[in-house]
């Protein structure tokens, strides 16, 4: 199982950590299996950093085998979906962006990967439109909408294939909207999509 994640597909997000770049395709990175943290456990902030910020996201399951999936035919490929928390280690990102460095340690690390209950994707509704959002000690700090992503869930899927096999149990984190922030000792953290609660666990 991998993960694969997508950076910069908000216009917003883009914006408010100053990416400038215009984008021809998705931006792809992996996470290692072990970054996956499920069933509500809490996450604990590590000791080699000192500032980890929240992503939330959309997150797609892979149900089926592919390789080379054509964009028309990537809809078959996934069933449900849930909102996951992409945990980022941000002071280290920069420091070794700043030094044009690999930056795989900030992104991949243990447990950085979150992710909650599937649900069946008519559930959630048109791919193309679902709402999220992320509340830390009841009140919510960030909201997106599939609308809004520069690539689509498909284009993704289409897109990734090209460079990896695809299979079942594969998760794609579909990338962050405006508003990632800092998490801290005892924050409670709980992810919606739409009025549906899917992700609630504590920070350690």
């Amino acid at each position: 199982m991998k993960v694969i994640g997508v950076g910069m597909n908000y216009d917003a997000h883009n914006k408010e950590l100053n990416h400038t770049l215009k984008l021809e395709d998705p931006v792809l990175f992996l996470k290692a299996d072990s970054a996956v943290l499920k069933d509500g456990k809490p996450f604990f902030i590590p000791d080699y950093s000192n500032q980890i910020d929240y992503e939330t996201e959309l997150v797609v399951r892979i149900d089926r085998l592919g390789k080379n999936i054509a964009e028309r035919f990537a809809h078959r490929y996934y069933s449900e979906v849930t909102v996951g928390i992409d945990f980022t280690a941000r002071d280290l990102q920069q420091k070794l962006r700043a030094k044009g460095l690999p930056w795989s340690i900030c992104k991949s690390f243990d447990n950085s990967a979150v992710i909650g209950d599937f649900i069946p994707v008519d559930r959630a509704g048109d791919i193309n439109r679902i709402p999220f959002h992320l509340d830390i000690n009841e009140k919510i700090v960030q909201k997106g909408n599939t609308r809004e992503i520069l690539f689509t869930v498909d284009q993704i899927i289409a897109y990734a294939s090209r460079f990896f096999t695809l299979k079942m149990g594969d998760l794609i984190f579909t990338g962050t909207p405006q508003g990632v922030g800092p998490v801290k000792i005892d924050d409670h953290l709980q992810g919606y999509i739409a009025e549906q609660k899917l992700l609630d666990f504590y920070v350690r």
